[in-house]
């Protein structure tokens, strides 16, 4: 799992910093999920090694203009450029009228090819790999906050250490990868588990923006591997952030320490925090490490890994 982001400021976009969008990359199934496609998007995306035709889900957090007006030029792109595949698309409510109103008025038709989904709190999506859950967060419109879980992986099964206590491959293998105990024709007992690496605990991406401190964000971002957050203003701000129902940078570092997340990634920060003013993003950055060390700054084609984790039992 790689995240990228293509968008970092809030409101409007910068020389330096876009409008809101960040990609998760799924190498294992050459897919891209695009969280909010502010203004530009599609021009980020060609500025970075992504392409647009992997792009296979789109979640948008809330209809306020910095978080969707590049939807459709993305889309009208990826369908002139010939790409047929079917994109998903999750949001609240008015995201399928507004959608439809833009095809309206300029004459555009995506056929089968676009599917809308409005999301209500809870698993909005799910495979074999992956669930998105959503909670609604507290903003002036309606704005949900996703969870993005992985689920775990058994730990490898170890070929090398079965051929050398002289297991014949075979169906055999079968029934010790998933842990099983069998009796081998000489009359061992082989435990499946003792020929297992430790499993993989699924990774845990969470995305919360725009919102002020809220109880669902910490709910939402609960045991996180990442917790993107924003942090449109400055804790001296404050008053501002509480007028506007946006995050301060203290905010968002008391939602990662309150939800025991692993790292917090902060972004969508106001322009007025640019070099040479009393106060810029680095600022920021010192407030909320202040109260949850594991904290970084977002910007524009910042890529990041998100780390597995082991757990230390047997598979």
């Amino acid at each position: 799992m790689e995240i990228t982001f293509l968008g970092t400021s809030s409101g409007v976009p910068t020389r330096a910093r876009n409008v809101s969008a960040v990609a998760l990359r799924l190498p294992q199934r050459s897919e891209i999920w695009l969280f909010d496609c502010g203004e530009g998007t599609q021009h980020q995306i060609l500025r970075s090694p992504l392409g647009i035709s992997s792009i296979k889900r789109i979640f948008i957090t809330h209809m306020h203009g910095d978080h969707i007006y590049g939807l459709m030029g993305l889309l009208c792109s990826a369908g002139l450029a010939g790409s047929a595949q079917k994109i998903n698309i999750y949001g609240p409510p008015g995201l399928d009228e507004y959608i439809k109103a833009c095809c309206k008025y300029s004459s555009v038709s995506f056929g089968d090819r676009i599917r809308i989904k409005i999301v209500q709190p809870g698993i909005i999506y799910q495979d074999e790999e992956f669930a998105v859950s959503c909670l609604q967060l507290k903003h002036r419109v309606t704005a949900f906050g996703y969870r993005i879980s992985e689920k775990d992986r058994s730990g490898k099964f170890m070929v090398d250490k079965a051929v050398n206590l002289g297991i014949p491959p075979g169906p055999i293998y079968g029934k010790l990868k998933r842990g099983q105990i069998v009796t081998l024709p000489d009359g061992r007992r082989i435990n499946g588990k003792d020929l297992c690496e430790e499993p993989e605990i699924g990774r845990k991406v969470v995305y919360c923006t725009d919102t002020v401190y809220c109880d669902s964000a910490i709910e939402l971002a609960r045991d996180a591997d990442v917790l993107i957050h924003e942090a449109t203003f400055a804790h001296q701000d404050a008053q501002l952030a509480f007028d506007r129902l946006h995050s301060t940078s203290t905010m968002a570092a008391q939602v990662a320490l309150s939800a025991g997340v692993k790292n917090l990634i902060m972004t969508h920060f106001s322009p007025r925090y640019a070099p040479g003013n009393s106060l810029d993003v680095n600022n920021l950055l010192e407030e909320a490490k202040a109260i949850f060390p594991e904290t970084r700054l977002a910007y524009d084609f910042l890529t990041y890994q998100v780390p597995r984790r082991k757990q230390k039992v047997t598979c």
